[in-house]
């Protein structure tokens, strides 16, 4: 008998000019979008775009009451300042979630696309067809949805995916 982990994630697709973010909860094979919503810093100053991005991940920590966080690794950027502030942003947001006392998984964009999609290789616009196919989101809410937000569901979404392949090998073994 397959037993079901119940579980609700935060996904954190992390900018320093846009932090995607998106709570995504299961039960069994069922997913179900929460929450999704973008935060945008209105600071020019880097410590000030840090601030606003701790102070939104810890908001939706406090009302979502998520029992993990996975965020995208931070892996690519234009140049080394822009990788830098990225890891600065990343790091505001695991601070966020550290504090709150949530374990902090981080995912490659190819394990979150593979995941998701079934492709390390997939584009931004097939993530997002399958992130709104897997969580059934309605016409009126996938118009809304911007990549950034779909990249932050689709986070949620691997960890979730991989959190019950571990239960099933764990439970196989046993």
């Amino acid at each position: 008998m397959t037993q079901y982990i119940t579980m609700r994630i935060l996904g954190i697709d992390p900018g320093s000019r846009i932090t995607g973010l998106g709570v995504v909860e299961t039960c069994g094979a069922e997913l179900r979008m929460i929450k999704s919503e973008c935060i945008r810093p209105s600071k020019n100053e880097i410590a000030a775009r840090l601030v606003e991005i701790y102070q939104g991940v810890t908001h939706i920590i406090t009302e979502y009451n998520p029992e993990a966080v996975a965020i995208e690794q931070v892996f690519f950027a234009k140049n080394a300042r822009s990788a830098l502030i990225l890891g600065q942003a990343s790091g505001s947001a695991v601070c966020a979630a550290a504090i709150a006392g949530l374990s902090v998984t981080e995912y490659s964009a190819l394990q979150i696309k593979q995941a998701v999609v079934g492709t390390g290789k997939a584009s931004k616009q097939q993530v997002q067809h399958m992130v709104s196919a897997l969580l059934n989101l309605s016409a009126a809410t996938n118009a809304a949805l911007n990549s950034d937000m779909a990249d932050a569901l689709a986070c949620a979404i691997c960890h979730i995916h991989t959190r019950q392949g571990q239960t099933k090998l764990t439970q196989r073994r046993n």
